[in-house]
């Protein structure tokens, strides 16, 4: 064969078998994929073994065996007395739950879950159970703090929020001060000046603050105060006040009123303001003081087409017309329209939480329960501690405490329902309510009510469990000797006490 023609038909040959996928070596297709293994659908082994065992009078180490799984255990969740949601997840066999009551017994199971992409979860442990340690003795004393700044007429003491480096004090007389957490401190800065609309005598003037959990990212915050309007008749405002300063002080030109309610008694006027863990503002509103007599009506505190003698819960997230908040959907009267800034309505203010209060002065959340505690001032016979659920209705003016009173107070829709404790004057004359403790340096108070009065001073503790109604007396508490105005607490769970008469802050301390 010709060499020329050779090559060619080489050269074609090559070209041919490139194009099939060449070289002779047959069809080279990539194999199919293997199938995906099947999914694990197993649950893990239950974890056994499973023990509970007290460390303190508020901590239980829980601890059991680990759990096997052919992809592995990605964690375990613990739970508490039969709770739906897990107390803890963890990724090792052991727990320990702390901020537990003293004497008091904790049952707990355990569940494991594994790595599977899909996580599968094991049936619940056998159940352990133990009981937190006998706690030591309370025994209390209170100590001056913050000695070298000046105060005048202060009642209340708060932080900040996201600002442990601060704290405010708010004066009756229409001043917010702000000071340094430092012991050496001695000096203040003015953050709110509003003591040329404040009226300012006896129980009157600035009565309460609350800073928007977001501020000052949220520029706002809330205040109540008693003013004079121009007929001369005194009415206590909630308004709305923000910061053009990154939060160091609020602008007194920036006021936004809310409500302006008729004090028709001039006292009585509540005025506690706070955030609750649901993220809405509540405001405690006094009868306004004239429900201690036998008049014909009903009383403020019965009467759900008014605001006065209630616990008022609403949304500042957004408004309603030209009114600065909406009503939560799930308040008792929440499809009912918005009762006037005057606090009065045509039927049931949809703005209301719980109602059947006096003088709601001091009440708080527990931190850690989210539960509302509140102590409510009494008339002429008892003082009261109430735990206080959406739709309340707590009885005044038909009971001063347990006591059923001679007034009229209508007929009551919803059930009366007891305080969690009381007691009679003269033990007291006028409650104070302050914190459900979780500090460590009381451990037979963690988890326990604490409250005070503030004409004799006594502190005391009760156990959020208490069955109503307790009576409380004298020899239950501690005789501090102080004026108590009201409790503040810090981000470690301690308690503080601003005393009136001295107008001094003091710290709540192990005795020594």
């Amino acid at each position: 064969m010709n060499r020329t023609l050779l090559s060619a038909a080489v050269a074609s040959l090559v070209l041919a078998l490139s194009a099939c996928g060449g070289g002779g070596g047959g069809d080279s297709s990539t194999p199919p994929s293997p199938p995906p293994p099947p999914a694990d659908t197993t649950a893990p082994t239950v974890p056994t073994d499973v023990t509970a065992a007290a460390q303190s009078p508020n901590s239980i180490l829980v601890s059991w065996s680990a759990s096997t799984d052919s992809s592995g255990i990605s964690g375990y969740r613990v739970f508490r007395d039969g709770g739906a949601t897990a107390l803890a997840t963890v990724q090792t066999p052991t727990f320990t739950d702390t901020g537990l009551t003293a004497s008091t017994a904790y049952s707990y199971t355990v569940v494991a879950v594994d790595a599977a992409p899909t996580p599968n979860v094991s049936a619940a442990s056998a159940a352990a159970s133990a009981t937190t340690q006998v706690a030591p003795p309370v025994r209390i004393a209170a100590q001056r703090v913050f000695s070298g700044i000046t105060l005048f007429a202060a009642h209340s003491m708060l932080r900040v929020p996201h600002d442990a480096a601060r704290w405010i004090v708010v004066q009756q007389d229409g001043h917010v001060l702000s000071f340094a957490d430092t012991p050496s401190v001695s000096t203040t800065t003015n953050v709110l000046d509003i003591s040329d609309r404040v009226v300012f005598r006896n129980v009157l003037g600035l009565l309460g603050l609350a800073f928007h959990p977001d501020f000052p990212t949220d520029k706002r915050a809330w205040v109540a105060y008693t003013h004079e309007v121009s007929s001369g008749v005194i009415v206590l405002r909630i308004s709305e006040f923000s910061t053009a300063d990154g939060g160091a002080t609020l602008d007194p030109a920036s006021e936004q009123i809310v409500f302006e309610m008729a004090q028709p008694g001039g006292h009585n006027n509540g005025g506690h303001l706070l955030f609750g863990p649901d993220g809405f503002l509540y405001l405690g509103i006094g009868d306004g003081g004239n429900d201690d007599s036998a008049s014909g009506v009903a009383g403020n505190g019965q009467l759900t087409n008014n605001l006065l003698g209630k616990i008022l819960r609403i949304d500042v997230s957004g408004s309603t017309g030209s009114r600065r908040y909406r009503i939560p959907a799930d308040n008792p009267f929440a499809a009912n329209p918005l009762c006037n800034l005057d606090g009065t309505g045509a039927q049931d203010c949809p703005e209301i939480f719980a109602w059947g209060f006096r003088n709601p002065w001091r009440w708080s959340f527990d931190s850690q329960g989210g539960q509302l505690w509140l102590g409510d001032v009494g008339s002429h016979a008892r003082e009261e501690v109430d735990k206080v659920m959406r739709g309340g209705n707590y009885g005044w003016r038909c009971y001063e405490g347990t006591m059923q009173t001679v007034l009229n107070c209508g007929t009551p829709t919803t059930p009366l329902l007891p305080p969690v404790a009381e007691y009679v004057h003269p033990t007291g004359q006028s409650v104070v309510g302050g914190f459900v403790y979780h500090g460590a340096a009381f451990p037979g108070l963690v988890g326990r009510y604490v409250f005070t009065d503030y004409n004799f001073g006594i502190i005391w503790n009760i156990a959020t469990d208490t069955a109503p109604t307790r009576t409380i007396v004298a020899a239950d508490g501690w005789a501090s000797g102080l004026n108590p105005a009201s409790f503040a607490q810090d981000n470690d769970g301690e308690l503080f006490i601003v005393d009136v008469r001295t107008a001094s802050i003091y710290k709540l301390v192990p005795a020594s």
